[in-house]
């Protein structure tokens, strides 16, 4: 049986990283474990390097909780997700693509700001997104990418060119495209349509109900190498599975995370529709590809 990963999840059932208590981080693996979820790379939100440290502090107990009791915490029905390490998603990202996510906390990337970011925690840390077109980000890709950790590119305003520099540096994905990115423009089709031509670049979808038109979900499955293509649920502690969907935003509209989960999502696009194969291969085959890279 192939096993459903998802590398991009904040928190899922009133639960996130932001917590000083690895319990929080052990229950965010057995919610998405009674999904059908069997890996997840818990993300960090950008804040002070200091309370980011916290954040991976926690989730690095939580992993060796996790392996110490593995019998534990599993029961005959349900098998909570492995946790396979942390995604750090800032904070080396450009403001004015900020999202949902503190701009405040934004920092410039530079060598001592990633090592004060991720001294100690290099063996736990599997991807960082980070904006190419920063001034110093493209030296940063590669530090970073020389180091096996992988540079996912995201929360930018990135031309096509700043993008395809990023990509040549060493990243080897894009954060859920189209979202918290430069718009695509038919003379500038920037990152968002870098990551749709470039056949070896990954890219993360987010394939919930609000994230994207289906129209553009099905012109991703049409452009992009199927085998590059990788469903993230986004998921945040508002997301409820199985609960009657619903966008999560904030006051202003603006949309907080995704509303489901991995497997919840392959299973909405192949009853659209899509697939089964090629969906399938989204959750389990490339992800767990890309993690080697």
């Amino acid at each position: 049986m192939r096993k459903v990963i998802d590398v991009h999840t904040h928190g899922i059932g009133g639960y996130d990283t932001r917590t000083t208590v690895a319990e929080h981080i052990l229950r965010i693996a057995g919610i998405h474990g009674e999904q059908g979820v069997s890996g997840i790379i818990p993300t960090i939100y950008p804040a002070t390097i200091k309370i980011m440290r916290e954040n991976m502090a926690v989730i690095k107990e939580a992993m060796e909780l996790q392996k110490a009791a593995e019998s534990k915490l599993s029961t005959p029905d349900s098998q909570p997700s492995t946790i396979i390490g942390v995604h750090l998603e800032g904070p080396f990202l450009n403001p004015i693509k900020c999202g949902a996510l503190n701009a405040i906390t934004f920092i410039d990337p530079t060598e001592d700001n990633l090592k004060k970011l991720i001294d100690g925690f290099e063996d736990i840390v599997k991807i960082i997104t980070i904006s190419p077109e920063l001034e110093g980000a493209v030296t940063i890709i590669k530090t970073i990418t020389d180091m096996g950790i992988i540079v996912s590119m995201g929360h930018s305003d990135a031309t096509y060119l700043e993008a395809e520099k990023g990509f040549h540096a060493g990243a080897k994905g894009i954060t859920h495209i189209f979202n918290a990115m430069r718009a695509f423009h038919h003379r500038e089709p920037g990152i968002a349509g870098f990551g749709l031509t470039n056949p070896d670049i990954y890219i993360e979808v987010i394939a919930d109900p609000y994230h994207l038109h289906p129209q553009t979900i099905e012109l991703i499955f049409k452009a992009k190498n199927p085998d590059k293509i990788i469903i993230v649920s986004d998921s945040v502690k508002e997301t409820i599975p199985s609960a009657k969907l619903r966008g999560i935003s904030n006051k202003h509209g603006k949309l907080l995370g995704g509303c489901m989960t991995n497997t919840e999502s392959s299973e909405r696009l192949i009853e659209m529709g899509f697939d089964e194969e090629v969906i399938m291969k989204s959750v389990t085959e490339n992800p767990e590809r890309y993690l080697r890279q």
